[in-house]
Formats: structure tokens, C-alpha cells, sequence
């Protein structure tokens, strides 16, 4: 067993993997290497709850009432990771010291793209991903809108709800013909894009960022084909680029991510690993790798690395169906599996105690392939038992007429 783990990472792909090696019995030292200077924190709520008041930073740490010393844990934050040495098993840290590991786990996680051309280089615009943007948001936001969203993904869809609900008004500008087009598909982002309009939000579509202007009150966004909005603040939510410049000259290989093996080992370095946004992991029923941002899958792949670290003998524990949740204008939507290897999808509506709720099946070649359920967590709990043994399509509908019925229990 390894004698010294170093996590490099203080979110909670790294907070988890520790957790998981002392409850799994690990005895060593374990030194984690924060880039923030913020004690570790869990990131999906600064979106949601934390802009709009109803949880505080306290409410999101992640280390517990112990801290470092509950955990046995030496946490150094503010440390940076420059470089990687992995015949001499050394991490360089900016202005200070290299440090020695046994085991080495990757959790260096993503940052947010930023517009091209230096667009959004002005005080106006934000974008969301660490506790300081969570702070720096919701003062802004405070003071009123109007807030202009650029991208309709998740982040933005929910920094857009959270805002409306705080009076806000918002306008959400999307790229591409229909918002949330390039992870659900053209039909479910319809669904999604009238839930935003019905709840007072102006979507705007096929609108490319040409300008950010300041202005005396905040900016005027311009877009390509010459309309323009005013905006008090502007919110660039256009996805993500992984962490892994500190690792060029390691040898380890790269692309849109650390390439690690089914269990999050890097195969070209011994003792080495990555999970989280950063690890893209070798899916063998596919034969390929997926870099995959969502929270479980984080959390699913610290305690796969820590317990091979602990048991290096035993099989590495496979991947689980692959779960995401968002929460927009009081609607839990929640999704499983891969939208993105279907060939097909077709939405459904079934009433739930007098409610209807809409499901979105997703099918390849006839098997399903992913499902998206609004309000309906039973819903969604039925589709990820189902999702592993990949049935007909239809039978996964009938599964859930059944169960919107009251007839059967989701096991």
C-alpha cells in the first residue's frame, strides 16, 4: 500500500477520494494541493442556492466540522501545480517546494471558456465556477438587471432561474438554433426552452457574440446578425476546458483530458490517477474515452481510485450509469445515460397523481440509451435501473406507465 497519497484538487473529486482512503482504512499521509485559497467546497450549489440565499458558504463546505484534522489530512491551499515528474514521482508547486508522492490522483477539474477576442475582459461579465464568482455574482445581481446569459447550458440555464427568481430580468443567448441542443437534442432543448420562456425569460436563438460593450450601467452585448441587448451584467456560460497545462511536459497523455483506463488509472504512469471533470475515462463498452462533468461521476471515481490504492490487487470497480441533475424554476430535471449515442427520442407525458410530467426516452438501434424526466425522481430511478441491462426502448416506457400508474415499485 501506498505510503504517501498527494491529491492535487480541492473540490470534491479530490475531497471524496480522501475521504474514501481513510474510511477505507488507509493509514498514510495524504497531502492535498489547492490551487484556491477557499477551504474545499462543493461547486453545483454557487448556480443555484448560494445565488439566491438559501444556503450559505458554511452550508457547502466540504470538509465537516473536523476540518483537516478530522479528515488526517494536510491541506495546502493556495498551492499550485505547476509540473509533473513521474520518473522521479514529484510535483512542482508554484513558489514552493516540489512534493513526493506514492500515489498521485489528478483532480485539477475544468475552468470556463471564455469568449473569443478578449469579449467578455471588463467588469461586467462573470463567469461561474468559483466561490470568489459566486460572491462577485450575487452582488452584482443584487443591485438588479438586466442580466444577459451567453449560452444556453446548464450553468447558464440555472444562473438564468436563479436570477427570476430574484426579480431579475433576463435575457439567455444562444449560439446554435435550439438552446441546449449539444447535450439533450433539438426536441428535449424545446422543452427546456419553453419552460424558460414561460417563466419570463427572453431566449434568444441562433445569436452569436460579436461585441461586449461597457457602457456608464454595465454593457451592450452585440450579436452577429445586428441585434443587441443592454445588460447591467453578462454571464458567459459556454463550456469548459480541463486543467492539464501543468502536465504537458509530464509524458502523461492528453487529449480534452488526462486519457486514464476503465478504473482512472493513467496507464503510461505508474501510481498515477485522475477523477473528475479532468478524467477521461476509457468506456470498454464503447471503445472510447469520456470526459464526463457531472457531480455522482466525480464522486463514483474517487471511490474507485481510493479503493486501488488501498486494494491495488483488486479489479477496478466499473463505471455506473452516468446520472446528472439540474434544478430550474422549481423542476428537478434529472437525466441518465448518453443523449449523445442516440439515434432517436421521443418525448412522453404521464400523469402523476393527477400531475403530468414529461420523459424524454432516448434510443439507439431500438435500446435505450438515456432518459430525462421532469419532477419525477421515480421516474428517473426507474430509468437508471434499467439503463445497465440497455432493454427495448419500450419496454423502459411501459416500466414507467406502470409506474405512474401506482402499480409497481421502482426496486
Amino acid at each position: 500500500m501506498s505510503e504517501r497519497v498527494v491529491l492535487v484538487g480541492s473540490s470534491v473529486a479530490g475531497v471524496r477520494t480522501a475521504q474514501d482512503l481513510r474510511s477505507g482504512g488507509f493509514d498514510g499521509e495524504i497531502v492535498m494541493l489547492g490551487a484556491e485559497r477557499e477551504l474545499p467546497y462543493d461547486k453545483p450549489p454557487l448556480s443555484k442556492q448560494v445565488l439566491v440565499g438559501t444556503m450559505s458558504e458554511d452550508d457547502i463546505g466540504l470538509l465537516g466540522a473536523g476540518g483537516w484534522d478530522g479528515l488526517g489530512v494536510d491541506g495546502r491551499l493556495g498551492q499550485r501545480a505547476t509540473a509533473l515528474d513521474v520518473d522521479e514521482r514529484l510535483v512542482a508547486v508554484e513558489g514552493g517546494d516540489d512534493v513526493e508522492y506514492d500515489a498521485l490522483v489528478i483532480a485539477t477539474g475544468v475552468r470556463p471558456r471564455t469568449l473569443p477576442g478578449g469579449l467578455g475582459d471588463h467588469q461586467s461579465v462573470f463567469t461561474v465556477r468559483e466561490l470568489r464568482d459566486g460572491r462577485e455574482l450575487s452582488r452584482a445581481l443584487a443591485h438588479g438587471g438586466p442580466l444577459m446569459v451567453v449560452g444556453a447550458g446548464f450553468i447558464g440555464a440555472e444562473v438564468a432561474s436563479s436570477a427570476r427568481s430574484l426579480g431579475v430580468e433576463v435575457t439567455m443567448a444562444e449560439a446554435l438554433a435550439a438552446p441546449f441542443d449539444r447535450v439533450l437534442g433539438t426536441e428535449v432543448g424545446r422543452h427546456l426552452t419553453e419552460l424558460h420562456r414561460s417563466h419570463g425569460v427572453d431566449v434568444l436563438t441562433e445569436a452569436s457574440v460579436a461585441a461586449i460593450e461597457p457602457t456608464r450601467d454595465g454593457a451592450v452585448v452585440r450579436f452577429a446578425d445586428g441585434r443587441s441587448r443592454e445588460a447591467a451584467t453578462v454571464v458567459v456560460g459556454i463550456g469548459t476546458i480541463p486543467n492539464t497545462e501543468w502536465l504537458v511536459s509530464s509524458g502523461i497523455p492528453l487529449e480534452d483530458g488526462v486519457l486514464v483506463d476503465e478504473g482512472c488509472a493513467v496507464q503510461a504512469a505508474e501510481g498515477v490517477y485522475a477523477v473528475g471533470d479532468v478524467a477521461r475515462r476509457w468506456d470498454p463498452a464503447t471503445d472510447v474515452y469520456r470526459r464526463v462533468e457531472h457531480w455522482t461521476s466525480a464522486v463514483e471515481q474517487a471511490h474507485a481510485v481510493a479503493q486501488q490504492i488501498i486494494h491495488p490487487l483488486a479489479p477496478a470497480e466499473a463505471a455506473k450509469a452516468p446520472y446528472f441533475w439540474s434544478d430550474q424554476f422549481g423542476t428537478k430535471i434529472q437525466m441518465v445515460g448518453r443523449p449523445g449515442d442516440a439515434d432517436r427520442v421521443d418525448l412522453h407525458t404521464f400523469e402523476v397523481k393527477g400531475v403530468d410530467r414529461t420523459v424524454a426516452l432516448y434510443s439507439s438501434a431500438g435500446a435505450f440509451a438515456a432518459g430525462v424526466t421532469f419532477g419525477w425522481p421515480r421516474g428517473i430511478a426507474a430509468c437508471r435501473a434499467a439503463w445497465a441491462s440497455r432493454p427495448p426502448v419500450a419496454d423502459v416506457e411501459r416500466t414507467l406507465h406502470t409506474l405512474s400508474s401506482g402499480m409497481a415499485p421502482v426496486a
